[in-house]
């Protein structure tokens, strides 16, 4: 089985940073986008970023400018740096990503199991 495991989560000020990780592990053959959704709550989960595999990021609205996606393909990881973080960033931050499993198997979704963002002062 694939499993994501997050890291890095917690409480910081406005205008903090933090810096998340995401690593895959398991029977992972190939490893396609990965992302980063969010859910504030009382509101829906929404994309924040992603990754194709050759390296390319897309960035939602709300957070261009302020968050960097990368990717280890080596290590089987993503990592998202949150700068100049705002109360609105409050959330649970999941990762995702697009997985084959073994030699042609179809590519299936995964998810991670959220960490959890805070940023108050």
């Amino acid at each position: 089985q694939v499993q994501l495991v997050e890291s890095g989560g917690g409480l910081v000020q406005p205008g903090g940073s933090l810096r998340l990780s995401c690593a895959a592990s398991g029977s992972v053959f190939s490893i396609k986008t990965m992302g980063w959704y969010r859910q504030a709550p009382g509101k829906q989960r929404e994309y924040a970023a992603f990754i194709t595999n050759s390296g390319s990021p897309v960035y939602a609205n709300s957070v261009k400018g302020r968050f960097t996606i990368s990717r280890d393909n080596a290590k089987n990881t993503v990592y998202l740096q949150m700068n100049n973080l705002k109360p609105e960033d409050t959330g649970v931050y999941y990762c995702a990503a697009e997985i084959q499993y073994g030699p042609e198997t179809p590519v299936s979704n995964y998810w991670g199991q959220g960490t959890q963002v805070t940023v108050s002062s």
